[in-house]
């Protein structure tokens, strides 16, 4: 929903292209349970008009059924919509708001905090730009909030909010609030976050969430949406290394094949020169299409579909990069993964590996280390059970590009997929590209090879298939 606006009456078509044109700030709320998520989320969308008469009447109607705050209006139903989240008072699945103010436009993910499902909370936290990460005033920094805050800073996210919920429940103590500063601080030195706040506030009563509180005048920051309508997070994105996954192959009719994608890096124009992996073919940018038209530059995290001058052979899963780019082409990486099953993972077992639009085979060779939330101390595992995250040696069955999660998240990052049942059982971050101690040296690489052997066999004898090649090769 969107901020009321006289200019929505007095000029509609001003207020949509200044709506448009509004910077876009995607952050999640996280913790552990009962830190007030949901209820913060409610006081925002609240205090600041974005609620629907009629939402307010549904979830007031609500509040006597399911509702956890006596007579008053429970605003955490805002978020928590499923039954089971209601009868239990708990958050189990990732719920996705959107408002705006006069300043920016945001999208929240509220997510779990119990830890059986970290998993949903690690899905928020992948497109996130901000993570707010609430702590109980009456019980400071718990298991959770070092858990939440480890994959938020694992998954790249520079900028953390630290809301101190519930002060009215510790008398709005100043003490208080600053031993649990401390706290945090002595844990987040070892974090790599470069941007983190503080903010005393109460979900329940609004205080320092959209307004000022009177009752902590020691406080001298911003208000939480304050702050959060002022943190620069548009120099966070990687604006040099171009990078096009293509997603799909767009052919409506003979005159027109382009590929469509989401840009994750760089920035892209016509007339620019680009080379194709894992082929290595170049050519040069004809068009950036649209919905709306032609675009004289895409820039990052724009859905584009992009013609080139040359006829290529590009599929799903190909990548679009700058002509003179210098792309690690591998079939092992080490990597950060966030294990998400109650099924164990042992090194050896095989999965399929879906790394921005393309999916291999492969398997997770050797565990390095596993990460104890706690204190971000280094041990040794043989296994990782569900919630567990470790630094694992991946194991391809062909050599694909790789980038870097800390480059380009876009590209740097992957889920693992049980190959039975199909199901997402862990998600990982590219830490650094190797090469896989599993294929006998001299051996062939055939799963590379056809690869490039396709492209060529389809450009000159489109009635061969690589295959035919292959065995005559043999």
């Amino acid at each position: 929903m969107s901020h009321q606006s006289t200019l929505i009456a007095d000029n509609i078509e001003q207020y949509l292209h200044e709506h448009e044109n509004k910077d876009l700030l995607r952050f999640i709320t996280c913790g552990s349970v009962d830190d007030g998520k949901s209820t913060l989320i409610g006081r925002l969308l609240h205090d600041s008009k974005m609620i629907f008469d009629d939402q307010l009447a549904a979830i007031t109607q609500a509040s006597k059924k399911s509702g956890t705050t006596g007579e008053a209006v429970d605003l955490a139903l805002l978020v928590d919509g499923l039954q089971s989240e209601r009868e239990q008072g708990i958050t189990i699945d990732v719920a996705y708001r959107f408002f705006s103010t006069d300043k920016r436009k945001f999208i929240i993910a509220d997510t779990p905090g119990h830890e059986q499902y970290t998993r949903n909370m690690a899905t928020g936290a992948s497109t996130a730009s901000l993570a707010i990460i609430l702590i109980d005033a009456r019980y400071g920094v718990q298991t959770q909030t070092r858990r939440h805050s480890f994959i938020a800073d694992l998954l790249g996210i520079q900028h953390l909010v630290i809301a101190v919920n519930k002060m009215d429940l510790v008398g709005f103590d100043q003490a208080r609030f600053e031993e649990i500063v401390a706290d945090y601080r002595d844990f987040a030195g070892q974090l790599a976050a470069p941007d983190i706040h503080f903010v005393p506030l109460s979900a329940l009563e609004g205080d320092n969430v959209v307004n000022r509180s009177e009752r902590m005048p020691w406080y001298a920051g911003p208000p939480l949406l304050e702050l959060l309508e002022g943190i620069e997070v548009s120099r966070d994105r990687n604006l040099t290394d171009l990078r096009l996954p293509v997603q799909y192959v767009n052919r409506p009719d003979l005159d027109f094949r382009g590929y469509a994608g989401t840009l994750e890096a760089g920035i892209l124009r016509p007339g620019q020169a680009i080379k194709v992996l894992p082929s290595g073919r170049t050519s040069t940018v004809e068009r950036i299409v649209t919905f709306d038209g032609d675009l004289e530059a895409a820039w990052p995290g724009q859905a584009i579909t992009v013609t080139l001058e040359d006829e290529i052979d590009i599929s799903r899963g190909d990548w679009i990069v700058a002509a003179d780019a210098e792309v690690a082409m591998a079939d092992a990486f080490d990597a950060d993964i966030v294990w998400m099953h109650d099924e164990v993972l042992a090194p050896g077992r095989q999965v399929d590996i879906r790394l921005a639009g393309r999916s291999v085979s492969g398997q997770v060779g050797e565990i390095l280390h596993q990460v104890d939330v706690n204190s971000l101390e280094r041990h040794p595992a043989e296994r990782l059970e569900l919630n567990a995250i470790a630094r694992c040696r991946v194991e391809l069955t062909a050599e694909v590009p790789l980038d870097d999660y800390g480059t380009s998240p876009g590209t740097g990052s992957f889920i693992v997929i049980d190959r039975l049942s199909n199901v997402t059982v862990g998600a990982g971050m590219i830490r650094g590209v190797a090469r896989s101690g599993n294929r006998p040296t001299g051996e062939v690489d055939w799963a590379g090879f056809e690869l490039e052997l396709n492209a060529l066999v389809r450009k000159y004898f489109p009635h061969w298939e690589a295959k035919d090649i292959r065995e005559l090769l043999k």
